[in-house]
């Protein structure tokens, strides 16, 4: 690709921006020269960092190792705690129905046919719908408070379903759920890359989406220890209502400590928001800004990329919400009672979580994604197609236990996919509407895949288990594929930036640790990031580098 070409990309993407004051930017500085910071108007089509760099923007500053793990520290000790909260409850409010499922939900509230798939679906269907939507407002709207309002709505909303008595009101509470849930992955992979360095983005996505796993650990003790009181309300009654009103106090939680952005955080010193803000320059993504640029939203549409992890999530959602909904339903297929069968879901959270820490772990240690997903598709198609041919009967219930344990490997695929698209996508507006776009794939995953398993099908579900085999060994290959391609886009970036007088060869800065991130940073002299926050797209900007 020609300089002019490039030239004309950073046309679509930046305007002139306004003249700011003189920043002094430098570890070193002193509170008062900090203070001296302009104002961030709003107005420029350049990211948020220009309200803490000014001028500076282009200048990169080395952040010390000490003043690295420092701000990181800060940064996980404040953030974190919201996230994995958030994460936790709406799996929690979320997987009720799954629990309610053993308490005989279905048949006192005359449910007949699809319908309790439909209730599962139609979650999802509302995250489709409103994906759009939510990826505008996502651009527009403070991120926490908007997070904070949504949490409070979906917890409302599955309190006031404990007074739903048959399916119309049922998939009403059901509907509004998923709207108001809709929005909280998509900002969570906003606030990890508008928070953490690429190398970090993977342990702290594979922590939040481990409450997946926590929630069916402790969860199916909740149900357990719920569904065994006596009261005038039903077990998943009362299921409800503690799931709702526990999620109606937390938001108030997130509106007081979550923050907006690096620039806004109120447990930052000015000082620290410029090392936040320069410590994030090595991703080259930015950070954020409330411009939707139209340019950006074309490129992500057309871009190769966008399509692949739309199709990665698809594949593994269809799995995941038929699993999720019916999993209880095959455990008790095998031959236990009620709450045996709640019980037996413990090990399978744990096995969650132990697979997506472990995957997590392994990306960030080889600074690779593909190899560890491919490794992760493994276990679950050895489990799908081990349950398709052993035999029902009290006889092979440790076989058929084990079996779906190993299934349980498949949620440590979804974090890495998250993190890969976030690593691999610049602009703040592309890397808003892809990360919409694969929560559509993901909604789409989802509503389809409950109806590949329905209680018909008991004990065996040979057509949902056969399509779940069919979606983990078409994961494989995207995933091949698209590594390869991220291959292909790094050999050209590379000879971009020779074509331009450039060092054709860079030290990914984002992905080294936080010991050795200083050294690379000084390793790549003035070329290292000098475009971070101009919101350039990861096309437009010849210095990024993809992650495979």
């Amino acid at each position: 690709m020609s300089a002019n070409t490039t030239d004309e990309k950073r046309q679509m993407n930046t305007t002139e921006k306004p003249q700011m004051s003189h920043l002094e930017a430098t570890t070193s500085g002193t509170s008062s020269d900090l203070e001296k910071a302009p104002a961030f108007t709003g107005q420029s089509w350049g990211d948020a960092a220009q309200a803490i760099l000014g001028d500076n923007t282009h200048a990169p500053v080395i952040v010390s190792t000490e003043d690295n793990a420092r701000i990181l520290r800060k940064t996980d000790r404040w953030l974190l705690p919201i996230m994995l909260g958030i994460y936790f409850l709406q799996q929690l409010d979320k997987s009720t129905l799954s629990y309610a499922s053993v308490f005989n939900f279905a048949a006192n509230n005359h449910l007949v046919g699809y319908q309790f798939s439909a209730l599962s679906s139609i979650v999802y269907a509302a995250q489709l719908i409103w994906q759009p939507v939510s990826s505008f407002l996502l651009v527009r709207l403070p991120v926490g408070r908007w997070l904070a309002f949504n949490v409070l709505a979906w917890g409302i909303t599955l309190s006031a379903m404990t007074s739903a008595h048959n399916f119309s009101t049922l998939i009403a509470a059901r509907f509004f759920l998923g709207l108001f849930e809709a929005t909280v992955a998509p900002t969570f992979v906003t606030i990890t890359a508008m928070w953490w360095r690429r190398r970090e983005q993977t342990a702290r996505t594979s922590l939040w989406y481990s409450m997946n796993g926590l929630t069916t650990v402790i969860g199916s003790i909740l149900s357990y220890g719920l569904g065994s009181i006596h009261s005038s309300l039903q077990p998943y009654q009362i299921i409800f209502l503690f799931a709702g009103l526990l999620t109606v106090v937390f938001s108030a939680v997130v509106y007081l400590v979550l923050p907006d952005s690096p620039t806004t955080a109120r447990f930052l010193t000015h000082e620290e928001k410029v090392l936040a803000v320069e410590r994030l320059r090595a991703n080259n993504t930015g950070t954020e800004t409330k411009i939707w640029k139209p340019a950006q939203v074309r490129e992500c549409l057309l871009d190769p990329k966008t399509w692949a992890w739309f199709s990665m999530l698809f594949l593994i959602s269809i799995p995941s919400g038929g699993i999720s909904t019916f999993g209880p339903l095959i455990v008790k297929s095998f031959g236990f009672n009620q709450l045996n069968t709640i019980l037996l879901q413990m090990p399978f959270g744990v096995i969650q979580i132990i697979a997506t820490l472990g995957g997590g772990y392994f990306a960030t240690r080889w600074k690779l994604k593909s190899p560890v997903l491919v490794a992760l598709t493994l276990p679950p198609i050895a489990g799908a197609a081990a349950l398709l041919h052993i035999p029902r009967g009290a006889a092979h219930k440790g076989a058929l236990l084990g079996a779906y344990y190993i299934i349980s490997f498949y949620p440590g695929i979804s974090p890495l996919i998250y993190t890969w698209s976030s690593q691999n996508t610049a602009g703040h507006t592309k890397k808003t509407l892809t990360t919409g776009i694969l929560f559509v794939g993901q909604s789409a995953g989802n509503i389809l895949g409950p109806f590949l398993y329905t209680t018909d099908q008991a004990p065996l579900y040979t057509k949902g288990l056969t399509s779940s085999l069919g979606c983990f060994a078409a994961l494989s290959a995207v995933f091949i594929v698209t590594a390869f391609y991220l291959a292909m886009l790094n050999r050209s970036h590379a000879s971009r930036r020779t074509a331009l007088g450039k060092s054709g060869e860079l030290v990914d800065a984002s992905l080294e640790s936080t010991k050795d991130a200083a050294a690379a940073q000084q390793a790549n002299g003035a070329q290292f990031a000098a475009n971070a926050f101009d919101d350039l797209t990861d096309s437009a900007n010849e210095d990024f580098i993809y992650v495979l």
